[in-house]
């Protein structure tokens, strides 16, 4: 698999699937979550409440991931993961880990060739930039999968710039 850094937003991706960094309710949010919502419409939510109803009543798992429907985006699916709030004291790296490889486990399965990632947890969650850099790229580079390319979307100059340079 291809791993690339992208600047810009990842509602505008052209890939197969957008990965969402949601919170366990998959209900929408702020961030990330919230303007995959926005650009989607309401068949994302829909779908999100429909998973709810059925496999995830208590919610979707930090370092788990499910897929749904794209609604109005140009991508077909959206691969939705929950990711670890960031702690000084216990050591969450595998589960922020988990996210992405688990995401791609389920490209695979809905035969995504094209992802396109935002830097999961990097945000409202408060996992330091760099390391959530440097985490995203070691999970990418070792996952086993049918996936052509990954990108990993940073918004704005400066993310980008420190991912690179993290690169």
């Amino acid at each position: 698999m291809r791993v690339q850094l992208v600047e810009g937003d990842i509602t505008a991706q052209d890939v197969d699937a957008i990965v969402n960094a949601a919170n366990s309710s998959l209900l929408g949010g702020g961030g990330v979550d919230g303007a995959i919502h926005r650009a989607g419409g309401p068949e994302i939510l829909a779908a999100c409440r429909a998973l709810r109803e059925s496999r995830y009543a208590d919610g979707l798992p930090a370092g788990d991931a499910v897929a749904t429907t794209a609604g109005r985006l140009s991508a077909r699916w959206v691969i939705h993961t929950v990711g670890p709030v960031w702690s000084a004291h216990d050591d969450r790296s595998a589960t922020l880990r988990s996210c992405y490889t688990r995401s791609i486990a389920i490209a695979d399965e809905i035969g995504a060739e094209t992802v396109a990632f935002p830097l999961v947890s990097s945000g409202a969650y408060g996992w330091p930039f760099d390391d959530a850099v440097r985490q995203a790229l070691t999970a990418l580079r070792g996952a086993e999968t049918e996936v052509a390319e990954a990108r990993l979307v940073l918004f704005g100059r400066e993310a980008y710039a420190v991912a690179e340079r993290v690169l």
